[in-house]
C-alpha cells in the first residue's frame, strides 16, 4: 500500500493538495515511475471537511505528540508532505508554542521515519522567512540565512535538519522554501504577510482593507494553485537531480504593493482599488521589509518548478475561483 502523510491536512493548502492528489491519482515513486495513491492521511488539530473519498483519512490530533505522529506515520507512509506550522505573526507572539510545533513536531516526524526505517519522500514546506537583514536587490541561492523572525529561524533549522536527515539516508527530503502565498481565500489569519491577500480579497469582497507597508515595498508571491503544482513537483523530482543540495527557492513573482493594488483596479476598477487604507505600522514593515523582494529562482525552473505569469493573472483566477464557491 501507498499511504500519503499531509500534516496540517485541515488547512486551506493541505485541503488544495489533497483534492489535488485524488484527482492526479498517483506520485512517483522512488524509481521515477508512477505510483499509485491508495490512502490519504489528514493529520491535524481539527477535523478537515468530511469526503466520501474512500482513500481519505482524518486522524485529529497534535503532531508535536509522539502517540500521536507514530498513528500517522507508519511502514505503508510512502510519501510525507509537512504542511503544519504556526505562523509567522503568532511563532512571534508564542515562542514557545512556534518552537514545539514548527520545530519540535518536524523533528519527530523525521525520527518516527527514521525508526521505521522505510525512506520516505518529505516534502517540508518553508519559506522566504528564512532570509532577513541586510539583502541583496536580488537574493541567491548562495545569499546567508539570517531570519530576523522567530519563525524565519525555526524554518531554517528544520531546513538543515532536512538536509541532514536526507544525507543519512532515513528520508528522501527536498525543503522547498514557498514566498508569500496570494491570494488566500476566507478570513485573515496571524501571519504577518497576511494583508498581501488581504488587499486583494477584501477589496473584491466590498470590504475595507488596511495595509500597513509602504507602496513601494517589494515582495514575492506565489499563487495558491502554482504553490500546490509546485509542493507536487518537488515531491516528484528525483533524488539525483536534487543531488546533495535539498533546498529550492520556488519561482515567485517580484511586485511592489502599489503594483498590486493598480492591477486591481485594472481588473476590477478603481472603486474596488479605493478599498484599500493605508496605515503603515512599524513592526510589521520591519518583518517584512527583511524578506527577499525577489530572489533567482533559476534552479527551480529548471527543475520543472511552474511560476505564476502575473500579477493580474492571480488576481483573475482569485475571481474565478471565488464564483466558483
Amino acid at each position: 500500500m501507498s499511504s500519503v502523510l499531509i500534516t496540517g491536512g485541515a488547512g486551506f493548502l493541505g485541503q488544495r493538495l489533497t483534492r489535488q492528489l485524488l484527482e492526479r491519482g498517483f506520485l512517483a515513486g522512488p524509481d521515477g515511475h508512477p505510483r499509485a495513491i491508495d490512502r490519504i492521511v489528514l493529520a491535524d488539530v481539527v477535523a478537515a471537511p468530511a469526503t466520501t473519498d474512500p482513500r481519505v483519512v482524518n486522524l485529529v490530533g497534535d503532531v508535536a505528540d509522539p502517540a500521536f505522529a507514530a498513528r500517522i506515520v507508519d511502514i505503508d507512509t510512502t510519501s510525507i508532505f509537512h504542511l503544519a506550522a504556526i505562523v509567522s505573526g503568532m511563532a512571534e507572539a508564542d515562542f514557545d508554542l512556534g518552537m514545539r510545533i514548527n520545530v519540535d513536531a518536524s523533528r519527530l516526524l523525521l525520527d518516527v521515519s527514521r525508526g521505521l526505517g522505510h525512506q520516505p519522500t518529505f516534502v517540508f514546506a518553508s519559506s522566504i522567512a528564512v532570509y532577513g537583514g541586510e539583502l541583496p536587490s536580488e537574493v541567491l541561492p548562495t545569499t546567508a540565512l539570517k531570519p530576523q523572525t522567530s519563525y524565519g529561524t525555526q524554518k531554517a533549522i528544520v531546513e538543515l535538519l532536512v538536509g541532514d536527515y536526507s544525507r543519512r539516508g532515513f528520508v528522501d527530503g527536498r525543503a522547498l522554501r514557498l514566498p508569500t502565498i496570494s491570494v488566500r481565500p476566507g478570513k485573515p489569519n496571524a501571519a504577518a504577510s497576511g494583508f498581501i491577500s488581504g488587499i486583494i480579497r477584501e477589496p473584491l469582497n466590498g470590504e475595507t482593507a488596511v495595509c500597513p507597508v509602504d507602496p513601494e515595498t517589494r515582495v514575492c508571491i506565489l499563487s495558491p494553485s502554482r504553490a500546490i503544482d509546485c509542493l507536487i513537483a518537488g515531491h516528484d523530482v528525483p533524488a539525483r537531480t536534487l543531488g546533495t543540495d535539498r533546498t529550492v527557492n520556488l519561482p515567485g513573482l517580484s511586485v511592489t504593493i502599489g503594483e498590486m493594488v493598480a492591477a486591481l483596479e485594472r481588473v476590477a476598477g478603481s472603486e474596488v482599488g479605493g478599498r484599500i487604507r493605508w496605515a503603515r505600522e512599524p513592526k510589521i514593515e520591519r518583518m517584512v521589509s527583511g524578506w527577499p523582494g525577489r530572489w533567482d529562482a533559476t534552479r527551480a525552473r529548471d527543475l520543472g518548478f511552474p511560476g505564476d505569469d502575473s500579477i493580474d493573472a492571480i488576481i483573475r483566477a482569485h475571481i474565478a475561483e471565488t464564483q466558483r464557491a
